[in-house]
């Protein structure tokens, strides 16, 4: 079965599209807050369960999801999206992508990560780093028109 699955509001459920042969493939359009990150989580939790993930994997990839959302939403500009891809006809991985508008040019001192104590915060990097088997940023593949940076993490699934 070959879905793409895009939701525009957090109301609205996500809708199945078609996408390539053996592709499935997940869309979310965040707000740029701190909501974000357990918005993303509640929306992906059962894409990623309805594709086969076990618990471990979809624990894991629920954190790397939250991690990456919340980099974008406090150390970039909007837009915010959640992007997930997998192949029914390949090694069983999942790839988890976060676009934002690119760096915050604000003061780092403004940031929300800066105002908690330095035990909270600082370690997201590493978590993604440690369960994922590859990860980057890369522009968009529009990116001279839209300027946005995509991070992006590949995991083990199903």
């Amino acid at each position: 079965m070959t879905t793409t699955t895009t939701s525009h509001s957090r109301q609205q459920r996500p809708a199945p599209h078609a996408a390539a042969a053996g592709a499935r493939v997940f869309s979310l359009p965040l707000e740029h807050g701190p909501l974000a990150p357990a918005t993303a989580r509640r929306a992906a939790r059962p894409i990623l369960a309805s594709w086969g993930l076990d618990e471990d994997q979809l624990y894991d990839a629920l954190l790397v999801i939250s991690e990456l959302v919340t980099n974008a939403v406090t150390h970039a500009l909007p837009p915010v999206a959640l992007h997930l891809h997998t192949t029914t006809n390949g090694p069983g991985r999942v790839q988890v992508h976060v676009s934002d508008g690119g760096p915050h040019t604000a003061s780092p001192t403004t940031s929300w990560a800066t105002t908690r104590p330095t035990d909270e915060h600082g370690r997201g990097t590493t978590i993604i780093t440690t369960l994922a088997h590859h990860t980057g940023t890369t522009p968009t593949p529009d990116n001279d028109t839209d300027g946005l940076i995509n991070h992006w993490a590949d995991l083990s699934a199903a």
